[in-house]
């Protein structure tokens, strides 16, 4: 791997850290439980193991001494399905005092914040890039290096073409072996009755649900002065106008555009955060897991 690429994950696993330790100062309850046993198998007690294994009700019917064996799993099965298509480039604020990043940029570190602090819990975390297809992706592990394998697919050059979230969602469905939770981290930017197909049927399969929908303050607040020209960044097209004459009806189509996705996420019981890219990425990763943390025993 080239030094310059082993720096951007680097890079983006210090970001991820520093994000975590910010929001774990605010966040008063943990969003994750502790890990559970599941019972295995039966196998003939040997000497030397503990016998607070051994199964006394076994020994009553058969006479004869056997040990349970446990299977211990992680309570959380997290995947992690970043956006990269072209829009999530858009990065409006590199004038702001501080700097916004871009939309990608945001959304790359927020998932490397949640595998960072899943994995800490010893849950298994997976992780995906896609636009109109899942273009790099690394399985769900619990292993200690599984941080620096998603950082190496966050940080990875993208294709950046149009999204096709149905199509992305319904191969990540049929390809989870196990149920768990998925988390997609996108401007969402797209085809909405694709995405929300999608995610029934992730829901349909028993995965718990959430979107983190990462915009940037441009988009939400459109504060465009003078003579502005706009260019689509999926697509070929692009106008050249005055803002001021769009601003009030560009504010109720966002307006709108929010209250449905909430609506629809309402109804397949997935869980949303809207992110700025404006803001401090450790309060929304606290709005985030705070929710989860209600739920958590």
């Amino acid at each position: 791997m080239r030094p310059d690429a082993i720096a951007r994950i680097h890079r983006l696993e210090l970001r991820a850290r520093a994000v975590v330790e910010g929001a774990l100062a605010g966040l008063h309850k943990s969003p994750f439980k502790g890990q559970s046993v599941e019972f295995l198998q039966h196998r003939e007690y040997v000497r030397g193991d503990d016998l607070r294994r051994v199964d006394w009700k076994v020994w009553g019917r058969q006479d004869r001494f056997t040990v349970k064996e446990f299977e211990e799993e992680t309570n959380l099965r997290l995947t992690l399905l970043v956006d990269g298509s072209a829009s999530m480039d858009y990065g409006g604020g590199a004038e702001a005092v501080p700097p916004r990043p871009t939309k990608y940029d945001a959304a790359a570190t927020l998932a490397a914040s949640l595998a960072w602090l899943a994995l800490s819990h010893g849950d298994a975390v997976g992780c995906g890039v896609f636009d109109d297809r899942l273009r790099g992706s690394v399985p769900a592990r619990t292993k200690r290096s599984q941080l620096t394998s998603i950082c190496d697919v966050l940080e990875a050059p993208r294709n950046a073409g149009t999204g096709d979230f149905h199509r992305v969602l319904r191969s990540v469905a049929e390809s989870l072996p196990k149920r768990g939770m998925v988390v997609i981290v996108s401007d969402l930017l797209g085809d909405r009755d694709g995405v929300f197909a999608g995610l029934q049927l992730l829901r349909t399969r028993g995965h718990d649900l959430a979107i983190v929908h990462v915009l940037d303050d441009d988009e939400i607040d459109f504060r465009f002065e003078g003579a502005t020209r706009f260019e689509g960044l999926e697509l070929p097209a692009h106008l050249a106008c005055n803002p001021r004459a769009l601003r009030d009806g560009y504010l109720a189509a966002v307006e709108a555009f929010l209250g449905e996705v909430r609506q629809r996420a309402a109804a397949v019981r997935c869980d949303y955060a809207l992110v700025r890219t404006g803001e401090p990425l450790d309060a929304a990763l606290v709005r985030f897991l705070s929710r989860r943390a209600s739920v958590a025993v």
